[in-house]
């Protein structure tokens, strides 16, 4: 299965021994994506997710999970920058109301990812969420790299 469903949010996982069923294990859907999406050998992005609860009170609310903060040595024009390679491809995102700072909800194609991206004094925050890879955090730096230049890497919890 390469991407597990989204709801519910607990699976009954059933292991079998000689056909003959074992009491079904109990598996969050987070590590069920954190299974799939281990993190190569040697991976300079490794993650933490965030967890999710729900209360019908105060809604969806996450606790936990990482931060990556990119600065780029050379900073001029980095919102336009970070803009310019989200419309670039192979993103699809979408911004939020009137803010202060430019901060983004968005999608790599490529690697099936979500995070949330921020461009705030000169820096971009890339928030880890549920469905956020070492391999899609991996393929944004890279993709930043090449359009800003070398970048100070810092990581956050």
């Amino acid at each position: 299965m390469k991407n597990p469903p989204r709801r519910p949010e607990t699976y009954i996982r059933l292991h079998t021994i000689d056909g003959v069923d074992d009491d079904p294990e109990f598996t969050t859907a987070n590590a069920l994506r954190d299974e799939q999406r281990e993190p190569s050998a040697g991976s300079r992005f490794d993650i933490t997710h965030p967890e999710r609860s729900h209360s019908r009170a105060r809604g969806m609310e996450y606790e936990g999970g990482t931060v990556f903060v990119f600065v780029p040595r050379r900073s001029d024009g980095l919102a336009e920058q970070v803009q310019e390679l989200l419309d670039a491809g192979p993103y699809r995102y979408g911004d939020w109301f009137d803010l202060p700072m430019p901060l983004f909800l968005v999608h790599d194609d490529d690697t099936d990812d979500t995070f949330r991206l921020g461009v705030r004094e000169e820096r971009v925050e890339l928030h880890v969420r549920s469905a956020t890879s070492p391999a899609g955090v991996e393929a944004f730096h890279d993709r930043l790299t090449g359009r800003v230049g070398a970048l100070d890497v810092r990581r956050e919890q």
